[in-house]
């Protein structure tokens, strides 16, 4: 229901691109996010999702974050949650034009799950490093093993909780961040702010699920409104974070 209520918010405030004046949003809005291109990375994360849907493996899980709002149980079937724990197809399609438009090298990913967002990352540049965290080993193991198949080594499977991980990340800074783990508003800031340091001036954070409580919809306006902050997109379910000095302090919600 809280989603429900905030869409419809969401939806009175939403505009497209005619209510954007920075030059660099409206080129961000107009040739990225409104993209209408037909990649074949689209057909290949068709490809990987119906598979994944049609899988009869089951995986015991280790849920270090706030879980599953439907999958409630430990041992989790793979076909069910592709459809509750992984990126839509929407989702995975805006995450790799996004990837793709900032022509972005390092990558880095919090939450791999089952792969669908990682694999979209992965696709997007094939000169991109992608490193991808989850916390749960099995999980992990199991998309490893996706990827292997699919012939994807650009791609770093990392395992352990995120606080844990992150100080040892060994890369000065990403060009993305995609955020898609541990849906809690004090972790989600947590992360946000240690991973400041992993920042240049063109990098884009991207958040998922800002508005999967209200704790993680007030995470969502503790980190638009912070010092380093410049530019933000809300699209609803993924939100855009920008850094670029050069930018006046604005925020967006862009219909997509």
């Amino acid at each position: 229901m809280y989603q429900l209520i905030s869409y419809i918010k969401f939806l009175f405030h939403a505009t497209n691109q005619h209510g954007v004046h920075s030059p660099f949003i409206y080129d961000f809005v107009t040739k990225c996010l409104y993209d209408k291109g037909k990649y074949k990375a689209y057909e290949k994360l068709k490809v990987y999702r119906n598979n994944l849907k049609h899988s009869n493996k089951t995986l015991q899980v280790n849920d270090l974050g706030e879980g599953s709002k439907v999958l409630h149980a430990t041992k989790r079937s793979v076909k069910k949650m592709i459809n509750t724990s992984s990126s839509s197809k929407k989702e995975s399609q805006l995450i790799y034009k996004t990837a793709r438009y900032f022509n972005s090298k390092a990558i880095l990913e919090l939450g791999t799950s089952l792969g669908m967002g990682a694999y979209a990352l992965a696709l997007s540049n094939n000169e991109s490093k992608v490193t991808t965290i989850e916390g749960c080993p099995n999980t992990s193991n199991f998309t490893k093993k996706q990827f292997k198949t699919l012939n994807i080594h650009n791609t770093t499977f990392l395992t352990g909780d995120f606080t844990t991980i992150i100080p040892r990340l060994k890369d000065e800074s990403f060009d993305v961040i995609f955020f898609d783990g541990h849906h809690n508003k004090a972790a989600t800031i947590q992360y946000f702010e240690s991973l400041l340091t992993k920042a240049n001036n063109e990098t884009v954070f991207i958040f998922d699920d800002m508005y999967w409580s209200k704790g993680m919809t007030e995470a969502w306006h503790y980190i638009k409104n912070h010092i380093a902050v410049t530019v933000t997109v809300d699209c609803f379910h993924l939100g855009f974070v920008f850094f670029r000095k050069e930018q006046a302090k604005e925020h967006f919600k862009i219909r997509v």
